[in-house]
């Protein structure tokens, strides 16, 4: 039982390092824009350990991130958000993955959590209107569900023969 705990916290440890290192230096940000693949490391986090492994990863993730590498002000409505999408892979991945389970959860993560939830706190940080930072992020959504949905089905396809591999020995 410790080993296995142990075991957890080193891969969740790994997972956040791997989050902030997405985040942080492989994504393309502007001002109320940002295409990235740190969502990689909250669904790893939420395909092995559940609703709680994909909060830990993405909040853990986003604070450590915004403290050691700061892109502007820290903001805790982003880390929220980053914790909600752990949430919601967790609740629709951790068990069970189908193609419908996977829309639905890059559907909530891009069309609710990024659409709505982070154009809010945009507007909220910078007193900037709502709904044309809405606007203005529409492509960014439509092109991250994209992006979401191809890399978090291969993931699982790639995690699947890992099982099997290790299942067969």
């Amino acid at each position: 039982m410790k080993k296995t705990r142990t075991k957890a916290i080193v891969y969740l440890g790994l997972l956040i390092a791997l989050h902030i290192i997405l985040s942080r230096f492989v994504s393309i940000n502007a001002w109320n824009i940002k295409i990235g693949f740190a969502f990689v490391a909250t669904f790893i986090g939420a395909y092995l350990y559940g609703p709680v492994g994909g909060m830990i990863v993405g909040g853990l993730g986003d604070f450590l991130g915004a403290i050691l590498f700061p892109i502007g002000p820290y903001f805790p409505g982003f880390t929220l958000n980053c914790a909600l999408t752990g949430l919601v892979f967790g609740l629709l991945l951790y068990k069970t993955q189908t193609k419908i389970r996977i829309g639905i959860a890059v559907a909530i993560d891009q069309l609710i959590i990024a659409l709505w939830i982070t154009s809010y706190w945009i507007s909220f940080l910078y007193g900037s209107p709502y709904w044309p930072v809405v606007a203005s992020r529409i492509v960014q959504v439509v092109i991250m569900i994209i992006v979401q949905y191809v890399s978090i089905y291969g993931i699982i396809k790639i995690m699947d023969r890992i099982k099997a591999k290790s299942v067969a020995k």
